[in-house]
């Protein structure tokens, strides 16, 4: 399927206005040649212009919650034309995008909502006659830094609750999706934020990402990507004291066991794995199986693969899965796979399609703890199989990696289930749904290399990265 629609330019937003001439270039990755947009391309000084104090912590907490609230009824209007723009630059299908641009709106709409409770607690005091109160006060400019994988979902967790707490935002989008984040940048100005308060700029992690992690008056930082990336984001952040929220990737596990029905494992293994086109963070990677059911649950795994996850373009109603997002993680994906059959494992299903950046979903079993496969984020549609004898060894083979974000488990069992959530070690767990997937209220993030583990994204604690607390103490005699 193809579409007709002219190439957007993305400039930088720097004080309410668009500014800077597009020079990079982004392809659909269902039609290579098909210009998706071009985006300007900044350096240091379009950091230093960007970085910006307006008088938005002045606002009232209503004041504040009517904009974020305005903002999130003007994204649902939209959602279909903003959608039909993710579909083509990440690759995603339509029913996918769309589901991200809703959930972009449901948090705007969260956040306006917590922009009405209170901010701080009244507290007794030792001294007599004395009133004792906490105030939440803003940061002041935070800087933001996000992947290519969820390009509205994402900056609106993270700029959502910046703004509700008071702060300015400076927002770096990863440069592949670079105009689903101008849409949300435009609902928040047009529902009346005002100029200067949320920045965009674009450009490369070594001149912009580190302008921005490095600037004195950037008060904290957070990232979500690779590991290695935001271990550098830490160090330049830690160096002169800022705050810094890192959300860096998992190997997330499924564990199978010998009760569950292996028709209903295989299709939240399926869920997990190979919808998004298996780019998210929280993606099932490892499918860990207990003997008994491991052969039938593999069989029911690739049937489902080959029937429900056909990859095709995004906007063709009969795709059931989008393209790799660009040549290099397709090259990466492939590479994982050599390294499998090299090490052992045997690839069941899953291949480079005919054309384009099509891959169809991978199986990969006989994997074990040593394996590559087993240890290092893949990022694409790629499920390894791990055999294990039983519970106690699937939680020991599951925590044996260096991370530690998204878990599951499928049992009929409740003393496994619940003995699964307090020995495994991941900060999301899931019983008998698919590892990703998220609600929007609810605390999110990792432990060990998934994550700083300081401060969680989503829900009503986001706030607490983006705020700090005052205490104050009145005498009253």
């Amino acid at each position: 399927m193809t579409t007709t629609l002219a190439p957007q330019e993305v400039g930088h937003l720097i004080g309410g206005e668009w500014v800077g001439s597009g020079t990079a270039e982004r392809y659909n990755p269902a039609h290579p040649g098909e210009l998706v947009s071009v985006t300007a391309v900044g350096d240091a000084s379009t950091v230093e212009a960007a970085v910006a104090q307006p008088e938005w912590s002045n606002r009232t907490g209503p004041a504040r919650a009517a904009v974020l609230t305005r903002a999130a009824e003007l994204l649902t209007v939209r959602a279909d034309r903003v959608a039909v723009d993710l579909v083509r630059e990440e690759g995603k299908t339509l029913t996918e995008a769309t589901g991200e641009v809703q959930r972009a709106a449901e948090v705007l709409r969260f956040f306006g909502a917590a922009c009405w409770r209170a901010d701080g607690e009244t507290l007794p005091s030792a001294t007599p006659f004395t009133a004792v109160y906490t105030r939440r006060e803003p940061l002041g400019v935070v800087g933001v830094i996000t992947p290519w994988n969820f390009p509205i979902a994402i900056p609106s967790w993270k700029i959502a609750p910046a703004l509700a707490a008071g702060n300015t935002v400076v927002a770096k989008p990863a440069q592949l999706t670079t105009l689903s984040t101008r849409r949300l940048a435009e609902c928040l100005a047009e529902a009346g934020l005002p100029a200067g308060v949320l920045n965009l700029v674009h450009g490369s992690g070594a001149l912009v990402g580190e302008a921005l992690v490095a600037h004195p008056d950037v008060a904290a930082v957070s990232f979500t990507g690779s590991g290695p990336v935001g271990r550098r984001i830490h160090g330049l952040a830690s160096e002169r004291m800022a705050r810094v929220q890192l959300e860096m990737g998992g190997k997330n596990p499924l564990v199978v066991l010998d009760d569950a029905d292996p028709v209903r494992a295989a299709t939240i293994a399926a869920a997990g794995g190979f919808g998004l086109t298996g780019q998210a963070c929280t993606a099932t990677s490892r499918l860990i199986v207990t003997p008994r059911i491991l052969d039938a649950v593999v069989e029911e795994l690739a049937n489902i693969a080959v029937r429900r996850y056909l990859p095709g373009d995004g906007l063709d109603p009969e795709a059931q899965m989008g393209p790799v997002v660009s040549d290099g993680q397709l090259t990466s994906n492939l590479r994982y796979l050599e390294l499998a059959k090299a090490e052992g494992g045997d690839v069941v299903t899953g291949a480079h399609a005919a054309q384009g950046l099509y891959q169809t979903p991978a199986i990969v079993t006989g994997v074990t703890s040593g394996h590559t496969l087993a240890r290092e984020e893949v990022f694409g549609p790629v499920v390894a199989v791990m055999a294990v004898n039983d519970l106690d060894e699937a939680i020991a083979v599951a925590n044996d990696v260096p991370f530690g974000l998204s878990a599951g488990v499928v049992t009929n069992d409740l003393r496994a289930a619940h003995q699964f959530a307090a020995q495994i070690a991941a900060g999301v767990v899931k019983v008998n749904r698919p590892t990703s997937g998220l609600d929007l209220n609810v605390p999110f993030g990792g432990i060990k290399e998934s994550s700083t583990n300081t401060y969680r994204e989503q829900g009503q604690g986001a706030l607490d990265f983006y705020t700090w607390t005052k205490s104050v103490y009145v005498g009253i005699d």
